[in-house]
């Protein structure tokens, strides 16, 4: 009888305790992880894709800084009315063209006064790869500045920076 009742008790705790760590996990309403967590999942819907989306800009201006917004929305604009591909030809929260994503995880902010880095790790086709989200407290809320995806890919804000650069003739 005694070893039933602590059994019981062991496994209403250790429930308790698996409760507990998922809410734990969960990052606080608002915060940079917060932003980042829900951009990817709007990310995972056409609808609310706001990387892809020329019908309306709500969902950029939800997550980016208007200078950042301005250039996906007009690159999105563009290349849908040009029926090509624009400056952001790939998964630009993966840095990839083909993705399968795996070990997924958002890391706990740094935050330094008004801006923040939140740290993007993950595998894409076994090879591990980290990303940084660069963001800025505007008007009291969190939003995107830049993505970081480091080595020779850069930034987005480079990316549209680069593309906006004329060839050299003769390279």
């Amino acid at each position: 009888m005694y070893a039933m009742k602590t059994r019981a008790i062991l496994i209403l705790v250790l429930g308790l305790i698996a409760g507990c760590s998922s809410v734990l996990a969960q990052p606080k309403a608002g915060s940079p992880e917060a932003i980042v967590t829900a951009l990817y999942r709007a990310h995972k819907s056409k609808a609310q894709d706001p990387f892809f989306n020329s019908k309306s800009r709500a969902s950029l201006d939800r997550y980016f800084v208007k200078s950042l917004a301005d250039l996906i929305w007009k690159d999105s604009v563009t290349s849908a009315k040009n029926n090509e591909v624009g400056v952001i030809d790939g998964d630009p929260l993966y840095n990839a063209q083909d993705t399968e994503i795996k070990k997924f995880a958002i890391g706990r902010a740094v935050v330094k006064d008004d801006t923040a880095v939140v740290p993007v790790t993950f595998t894409n086709f076994a090879k591990k790869e980290k990303i940084t989200f660069n963001m800025k407290k505007v008007a009291g809320v969190w939003k995107v500045d830049d993505i970081v995806y480091g080595g020779d890919a850069g930034t987005l804000r480079k990316w549209f920076k680069d593309s906006a650069t004329p060839a050299k003739p003769g390279s």
